[in-house]
Parts: structure tokens; C-alpha cells; sequence
């Protein structure tokens, strides 16, 4: 958001920020499924400046401000934030990432003039759909965590735990729990609230019995942010280094930006 202000200051004379702004920063980020989508799609960032300028009149017409920017932006830009917005609360996520923004640049069609279909098929695919993401357990130095209490589970937990599951995140999901508890040793971990209520979840090596394997994991939506899922994460990535993994799978991560500060981990790009 500061690239895309810093954008329209610099390169607009009107300094009104538009959907064409955002979108540049995105393709100047060249890290994560943002540097992938820079270099997959074909679009020329100078042509995109040459076309602000030449929207730099149609841009004062429909001028305003938002409490997100330090310069007056477009009524599309408006737009765009409140359906990201929407696509947050939708997958019960609590913080605005990239893939909300970019599916709404896309679904909203501000940006139909200057991408093609199949440029936005890319970008559809690789920044807002789930993917696979690898972090490397060789050398790895664990943090500190300050958590709730956090423990593996027993057989006792599996009734409580599949309910959670299925209650706040999906029954595939609740089904993949189910069948980690006819393991002798479920590698599984449970966060606990002071009552002793369970408020997250995460796992290894339960998903169809891949190995090297995270996931699933998740967090109730009221105690996110708080640290509970990177306790959680580096829980699992513990074991799994003490196993002998050089290397953790994360599978259909999401948000990924989530894992790329918690524990480095990189998007595998699709071939």
C-alpha cells in the first residue's frame, strides 16, 4: 500500500492514487507468488505509467479520500478495499493479505483495460488459491514462543478436537483428525484456553499419510494474532526436525504470507 501511494506521488501529476497504482506495486514485489506473477505475466510496467498518465484528468472527476493513504484516491480504489475486505471475512480470515487484493482488482474489472484474460487467468491461479509451500528444517533456529498452555494429544482429546474441527474450519478436515487418532501416537497438537477449552489445532504427517507433511492447521477466529498458530507451527516443526526431516511440506498454505515471516517458508512454483 505505501509502494502503491509512493507510485502515484511519483509518477502521476495529479498524485491520485488508482487500481493501476496497486497493481504496479504488486509487480514490483519480488518475493512470494508476487515475484512469480511479475515474472509469468507479460505486462510492461512502463506502458502501465504511460496509461495513468493519460487517466490523470478521468481520475480528479472521481477523486476521494481513504484513512488507508496519505493522497486522495479513486472511488475504484474504494472498491477494491471494501470487496478485499469482503473476501477476509469470507474465508474467516482476519487480516487483509495479498491474495484479497488481488482477486478483487481482478473481480471487480478495474483493471480489464490493461490486462488481458489471460494474464488474469495467471493471476487468478498463482495469488489467490492456496498453494504448496516448502521451509527448510536443516539448520533451522527454533524461536521462543509464549503461548497458552500447548500440548500433544491423547486419545482422550479426539472426540473434543474432531468436533472443534468440524465446527469452525471443515469436514474434510474433521475427518483428517479422525483418522490421525487410530494412530497409536497422533502427531497433533492442541492449543488450550484458560478453561481448558480447545482453541487450535495443528498437525504432521496425518494428511493421506504423506511424511514431511504440515498440516492441518488451525486457530479460532476470536484468538488469532495472538501468536497461537506460530506456537502451534513451530511445535510440529520441532518434532519434525528431532524426526530427522531436512525439509517440511506445507500443504495448500493459506495466508502465505503467514509462513513466509513464521518460519521462512517459500512458495513451490508451479512448473
Amino acid at each position: 500500500m505505501r509502494n502503491a501511494e509512493n507510485e502515484a506521488a511519483t509518477f502521476t501529476n495529479l498524485k491520485v492514487l488508482q487500481p493501476k497504482h496497486l497493481f504496479i506495486a504488486c509487480l514490483n514485489e519480488k518475493t512470494g507468488v508476487l515475484g512469480e506473477i511479475s515474472l509469468k505475466c507479460t505486462i510492461d510496467i512502463t506502458s502501465l505509467r504511460a496509461m495513468n498518465k493519460n487517466s490523470d484528468n478521468f481520475s480528479t472527476q472521481n477523486k476521494t479520500n481513504s484513512i488507508f493513504f496519505n493522497i486522495g484516491v479513486t472511488e475504484d480504489v474504494i472498491k477494491v478495499f471494501e470487496v478485499a475486505i469482503s473476501y477476509m471475512k469470507k474465508y474467516n480470515q482476519t487480516l487483509v493479505n495479498e491474495g484479497h487484493l488481488l482477486k478483487a482488482l481482478i473481480t471487480t474489472n478495474v483493471t480489464d483495460n490493461f490486462l488481458s484474460d489471460e494474464d488474469r487467468e495467471k493471476i487468478l491461479t498463482l495469488g489467490t488459491t492456496s498453494r504448496d509451500m516448502i521451509t527448510h528444517l536443516g539448520n533451522y533456529i527454533f524461536p521462543k514462543t509464549n503461548s497458552p498452555i500447548i500440548r500433544k494429544v491423547n486419545h482422550n482429546d479426539a472426540t473434543d478436537l474432531v468436533l472443534f474441527v468440524q465446527k469452525n474450519f471443515s469436514k474434510e478436515w474433521s475427518e483428517t483428525i479422525r483418522k490421525a487418532f487410530l494412530l497409536s501416537e497422533p502427531s497433533i497438537y492442541i492449543a488450550l484456553d484458560n478453561r481448558g477449552d480447545i482453541i487450535g489445532f495443528a498437525g504432521f504427517d496425518i494428511y493421506k499419510n504423506k511424511k514431511c507433511y504440515f498440516g492441518p492447521m488451525g486457530v479460532s477466529v476470536s484468538n488469532r494474532i495472538s501468536g497461537v498458530g506460530y506456537s502451534l507451527l513451530h511445535k510440529c516443526l520441532k518434532d519434525m526436525s528431532n524426526i530427522g526431516y531436512e525439509y517440511a511440506i506445507i500443504g495448500d498454505a493459506g495466508p502465505i504470507e503467514f509462513y513466509e515471516k513464521a518460519c521462512n517458508a517459500v512458495v513451490i512454483p508451479y512448473v
